[in-house]
């Protein structure tokens, strides 16, 4: 059996490693790279989570499609944003193993995803969570955020920024879940748009609020 050592190709980002497909059964200790961002270790035969701690600024992980049975040996990664597990070998799910940051979560074809009231203790364990299983989760705390009082076009470059930071994978190929990433990618796009059209109206209510009293003021 083998085990992964990094490598990334010269398509792709320098932050970017990508392992997919390499009938990998386990991850090895690996040299310390703290400008990683980014790894791909999908499709392979990966049984356990572990190591990771290599990679101490990760914030994208794809481990879809291995025989991971446990989630775990994550909390050493404080920046992860987006951790893909889906198509693994997870029956019971430890919410306390999940990193606290993660924003966008998949876990969608394993047995743990079935256990009564999956989806609300996910949703509780992760307070900036945006997306469970390609569904968008609503009232969260980042949501909260990003629907406050700022100008059409401040949520606009707020909206732009935390997508590029979310997302760096949108400008580079990806094979497993495309349709994820398109998902959220329109989702996000769809809140910003919302957000610009309940600006518009209040706009043209206020010129019209002032064109009446102008109007008033100034007599037949």
């Amino acid at each position: 059996p083998s085990s992964c050592s990094s490598r990334s190709t010269g398509l792709l980002p320098a932050s970017t490693v990508r392992l997919d497909r390499e009938k990998i059964s386990s991850i090895g200790k690996l040299q310390r790279r703290a400008e990683i961002h980014s790894l791909y270790l999908q499709q392979n035969r990966i049984e356990k989570i572990e190591n990771l701690d290599s990679f101490p600024n990760l914030r994208f992980l794809c481990l879809a499609g291995n025989r991971i049975q446990r989630v775990e040996n994550l909390q050493d990664l404080p920046h992860l944003s987006v951790l893909d597990l889906s198509h693994n070998q997870i029956r019971v799910l430890d919410t306390e193993e999940l990193p606290r940051g993660l924003q966008i979560l998949d876990l969608a074809g394993n047995e743990c995803t079935w256990q009564d009231g999956y989806r609300d203790l996910v949703v509780a364990a992760l307070p900036r969570l945006l997306q469970l299983d390609s569904q968008p989760i609503h009232g969260n705390t980042a949501e909260g955020k990003a629907g406050g009082g700022s100008s059409s076009s401040q949520e606009e470059e707020e909206e732009e920024e935390d997508e590029e930071e979310l997302l760096p994978e949108l400008r580079i190929p990806f094979t497993v879940d495309r349709d994820f990433f398109v998902d959220l990618h329109r989702e996000l796009a769809g809140r910003a748009r919302r957000r610009r059209r309940k600006t518009l109206e209040e706009h043209r209510e206020r010129l019209q609020e002032l064109m009446e009293r102008r109007a008033l003021l100034l007599g037949p």
